[in-house]
């Protein structure tokens, strides 16, 4: 079984940073596409920022130039470094692993993280 854990949301100012973490284990994380999500009170779950195995990010426009995804292959976790908050970025913050296990597909998902971005 393929499982993830968070950590690092909070409450921080506007303007302030936080870095979010996700440690994976039961799969082989070098391997496997990791993604960060988010979903705000009354909105849908949107896509943040995707780290490929070959360590390739592609960000939401509403993100770029201010998070930051990587991954470190031998600590099987990926750190979303946010920077530049901004009350928009108020939500619960989910991270996705994508990959093969025993031969067969699977995605797996954390239990969420808040960020909370207020004065």
């Amino acid at each position: 079984q393929v499982q993830l854990v968070e950590s690092g949301g909070g409450l921080v100012q506007p303007g302030g940073s936080l870095r979010l973490s996700c440690a994976v284990s039961g799969s082989r994380f070098g391997w496997n596409t990791m993604t960060w999500y988010r979903q705000a009170p009354g909105k849908q779950r949107e896509l943040v920022a995707i780290i490929r195995s070959v360590s390739t990010t592609n960000y939401a426009d509403s993100v770029k130039g201010r998070f930051t995804l990587s991954r470190d292959n031998a600590k099987n976790t990926v750190y979303l470094q946010m920077n530049s908050l901004k009350p928009e970025d108020t939500a619960v913050y989910y991270c996705n692993c994508k990959g093969v296990r025993n031969g067969s597909p699977f995605a797996s998902w954390g239990q969420g993280t808040q960020v909370t971005v207020s004065s």
